[in-house]
């Protein structure tokens, strides 16, 4: 299946690109989401006359993910659990977890954005957790994780 890109998608090309995707991929997720536009005649050319706009639009996407970045920099979050004698957690600390505690200090973020690649936070102690806000911004807070009383 041929798609035009109506933005830019990570691993796959930018904005205007005619990429080829398996039907899958196209049909139930770069067309839903309004992130790619069938590759006919007609849309290439209402596409072509649209690629500024889209381009600004990317760009203004962009500029608010850095200024997200700024805002996620130096944090340290401290979330309370409760834990064994050995420091094991009674369950584990994991994306909603985190995206609560930054909500509690004003710094939203979505749960999606969370990238925890070693999976949740299973015992006591300081983690680096990565945020990806756009396909080229990310930033890293730092989670305490300390025993509640």
């Amino acid at each position: 299946m041929n798609v035009i890109l109506l933005e830019n998608v990570e691993n796959l090309g930018g904005i205007g690109d005619l990429v080829k995707v398996k039907s899958g991929y196209g049909r139930n997720f770069l067309l839903p989401q309004g992130k790619a536009a069938l590759a006919t005649a007609e849309n290439m050319k209402a596409i072509e006359e649209r690629r500024a706009e889209l381009e600004k639009a990317a760009a203004e996407e962009l500029a608010k993910a850095r200024e997200r970045a700024k805002s996620l920099e130096g944090v340290e979050l401290v979330i309370k659990a409760n834990a064994g004698s050995e420091g094991k957690l009674f369950g584990s600390v994991g994306p909603i977890d985190i995206a609560e505690a930054l909500a509690e200090i004003q710094v939203e973020v979505e749960r999606a954005e969370i990238r925890m690649p070693e999976g949740p936070i299973g015992e006591l102690g300081e983690f680096p957790i990565g945020v990806h806000l756009h396909s080229e911004v990310n930033a890293e807070i730092t989670v305490r994780v300390v025993a509640a009383e």
